[in-house]
């Protein structure tokens, strides 16, 4: 099962923890009301899975690809984990499944603050367009992940400040309508 808590504000080894002191922890309901989705699937058989074929034939993920992030698979590795580290969002929503390995999605909450999101092998997570985010290994430095999209993939990274994008707007009026 996913796990998520708020952050610490400590400037540390990004790839460690942190959580905070007490520990906060977050639901699967408080991050569904940010817009964040969570599967639990069978990554040793993902090929042939029942589960992700539905879900990927319901949200029409037609595109997908898999990427593995470790210093010995990946070029120019230092300089994809400053990126993806990078607080960003996309005109698109993220969706990815992670076959081996494990790290962290962060997230804004609507107050702006980070939630951390740890993901193992197994998870499947989307993240709404416009949500501000990050990625990172976490102390094991290995992640294999399956990347879905609707029709043809969109990289594009929009590092904050983005709040002039229209997937921005869409996204803050969708939390403004799931507070009411």
């Amino acid at each position: 099962m996913v796990e998520a808590w708020y952050m610490d504000e400590s400037g540390e080894d990004q790839r460690a923890p942190h959580r905070q002191e007490p520990h906060q922890p977050v639901s699967l309901g408080q991050l569904r009301r940010l817009g964040v989705f969570h599967w639990k699937l069978d990554a040793d058989n993902y090929e042939t899975d029942p589960d992700l074929a539905r879900i990927r034939k319901e949200k029409n993920y037609s595109w997908m690809d898999i990427i593995t992030i470790h210093k010995d698979k990946l070029p120019n590795y230092q300089d994809k984990i400053k990126i993806f580290y990078e607080e960003h969002l996309h005109l698109d929503d993220e969706i990815r499944y992670i076959l081996e390995g494990s790290g962290y999605f962060d997230v804004r909450d609507k107050d702006d603050r980070w939630i951390r999101i740890f993901m193992e092998k197994g998870d499947m997570i989307t993240l709404p367009a416009g949500i501000y985010h990050r990625f990172t290994l976490d102390e094991n430095n290995y992640v294999k992940a399956m990347r879905l999209f609707v029709g043809e993939p969109v990289w594009t990274a929009y590092n904050r400040p983005a709040d002039h994008f229209p997937a921005r707007g869409q996204y803050m009026q969708f939390l403004a309508q799931a507070a009411q």
